[in-house]
């Protein structure tokens, strides 16, 4: 079983509570401190030595066209429904090319070690399903709900409304997918075959983590970075 080398970027969703922001251009396409979301998440994969895929739907041909720069990213148009992170995954695994892969959201900015170094150091596969990159509520920026998980001695997982909060950052084996039919599904349906047998696992990030998900994300975002530094 090989080394994950691929990451998916999430970069498809429509931005909605980005409000008028996102009327005109996609939310993976709004700058923090002078770059697009998106640039952020594939420098990470970058310095991580990982081939990067990105998927895209909503304003998809402005997301191709700022690609063009990098032609070494892939991107996966969704056409003609959004597939949600589940069934985008799913979608673009033949492109992929092998298991298991990484995956990260792209309306988030990191401030510390690279995530997925992190999560390289920690992966086990042969006894993880998934591994998922957690962070603290006092060490979130820009973050307004609650926390989603709570791990054992372990690391192993159990959803808790009042944990540690999922990251948009994991590693996974990608196997289950194929015994979810629906078209578009979130990544939780894959999650939910894990937990039963104990193959759900996190581990916390050591650096801050801004969700960028709200107009007033960014500006708290760029704070962030201002006093912890980039990844």
């Amino acid at each position: 079983m090989g080394e994950p080398t691929a990451a998916m970027v999430f970069a498809a969703g429509f931005g909605t509570r980005m409000g008028a922001l996102t009327q005109t251009r996609p939310k993976p396409l709004i700058e923090v401190a002078g770059r697009a979301l998106l640039d952020h998440a594939l420098e990470v994969a970058h310095a991580a030595g990982l081939r990067a895929m990105v998927n895209a739907h909503y304003k998809a041909e402005m997301v191709a066209a700022h690609l063009q720069k990098r032609p070494e990213v892939e991107v996966v148009i969704e056409r003609p429904d959004i597939l949600d992170t589940g069934g985008g995954l799913k979608a673009a695994l033949p492109l992929l090319g092998g298991d298991p892969v990484f995956t990260l959201n792209s309306d988030a900015v990191w401030a510390g070690p690279n995530p997925l170094d992190c999560l390289r150091d920690a992966w086990r596969p042969e006894q993880m399903g998934a591994l998922l990159l957690l962070v603290p509520l006092e060490r979130t920026v820009g973050y307004t709900r609650a926390g989603n998980f709570a791990a054992d001695a372990q690391h192993r997982l159990t959803r808790d409304a009042g944990g540690m909060v999922y990251t948009g950052a994991q590693v996974l084996h990608t196997g289950g997918l194929a015994d979810i039919d629906e078209a578009s599904f979130s990544l939780n349906a894959l999650w939910d075959q894990m937990l039963p047998e104990h193959q759900l696992f996190g581990i916390e990030y050591p650096g801050f983590w801004a969700d960028v998900g709200t107009p007033d994300g960014i500006g708290l975002a760029e704070k962030m970075l201002e006093q912890h530094g980039h990844v």
